[in-house]
């Protein structure tokens, strides 16, 4: 059956090469890096950090899950990670005047590995939430948005509320926030009397994207940062914006154990970078200016305990 389903997918593949014929160029996935922004040290942000037990000297070593850009994925070597939150954790070591060395970690290691010691903090498109910020303190370097994103050439205009997906047949992932979210909105459409949406599930990304391209679908829902890097091909755009955890805003954040004296240094180094334009470098090598924010803050609100 996986066999099946491999060369369908593949044949879906030869399918979509002709549409990427505008296609932007490959992305730098090679280990060095060369094109990485780089920063200078920050006497401010060391001085902040001098009570912070370093795991290594003059090392900032930062967990990062290695799944999927434009998050994290390894560079062509296999082995050394790649992406957005690399850079930003770049950024972060040149600022403090250390050595970046980064730790690849599952998503579920993360919260144990930092608090035994493994990593100095973590960059791995964690969002502040109050439960989380009970262990760990948080500084914040991104937004955390979900994208509706149509065909290119569509003729449907800007999403901005619920009302303007009614009617339309719109792809989510099953078991996830935005399709929570997405059930929601159409609930508040029904009953305001506007046409249902008609919610479609594709467990494969080229499937989806095909039936997004062909027609069958009229939009997508789901993470920006990884709908948005996906937008490089031309072949789709961005229709609509919305907080990941809407209605309330949400934040991602550099995360460090609780109390260890380093987040004020973070969001320090993190603010400098906003200003001097290292920040924006940094988003836009990963399609990402859409997700950012004007000021880095040390444990903001986060989103409530279910």
């Amino acid at each position: 059956m996986n066999h099946r389903r491999n060369i369908l997918s593949a044949f879906l593949v030869a399918l979509l090469m002709p549409l990427a014929a505008s296609a932007q160029p490959a992305p730098d996935l090679s280990p060095e890096q060369p094109g990485r922004p780089r920063a200078q040290k920050i006497e401010e942000a060391v001085r902040l950090a001098k009570d912070f037990k370093f795991q290594k000297e003059g090392v900032l070593v930062v967990g990062t899950t290695t799944g999927r850009l434009p998050f994290a994925a390894y560079a062509t070597d296999t082995k050394t990670p790649v992406g957005n939150a690399p850079d930003i954790a770049q950024l972060v070591a040149d600022s403090l005047g250390r050595k970046l060395e980064l730790v690849s970690t599952a998503w579920a290691d993360w919260p144990l590995g930092l608090q035994s010691g493994k990593f100095d903090v973590v960059v791995s498109n964690v969002t502040v939430t109050e439960e989380r910020k009970e262990k760990f303190d948080f500084s914040t370097y991104r937004n955390d948005q979900l994208g509706i994103y149509v065909k290119s050439d569509s003729k449907l205009g800007a999403i901005k509320e619920p009302k303007d997906i009614a009617g339309l047949k719109v792809i989510v992932s099953a078991s996830t926030n935005q399709e929570q979210i997405l059930l929601r909105w159409n609930k508040q459409n029904v009953a305001a009397g506007l046409k249902p949406v008609e919610i479609q599930y594709y467990d494969d990304d080229v499937v989806q994207r095909l039936a997004l391209q062909s027609g069958r679908a009229d939009a997508y829902l789901g993470p920006n940062a990884i709908a948005a890097y996906e937008a490089r091909d031309g072949k789709t755009k961005l229709a609509g914006l919305f907080s990941g955890g809407w209605p309330l805003n949400a934040e991602i954040a550099v995360t460090s154990r609780k109390g260890s004296g380093l987040a004020d240094a973070v969001t320090l180094a993190l603010n400098t970078q906003i200003r001097n334009g290292n920040y924006a470098k940094a988003l836009s090598r990963w399609n990402l200016e859409s997700e950012a924010i004007e000021t880095s803050r040390t444990n903001p609100p986060g989103l409530p305990k279910n």
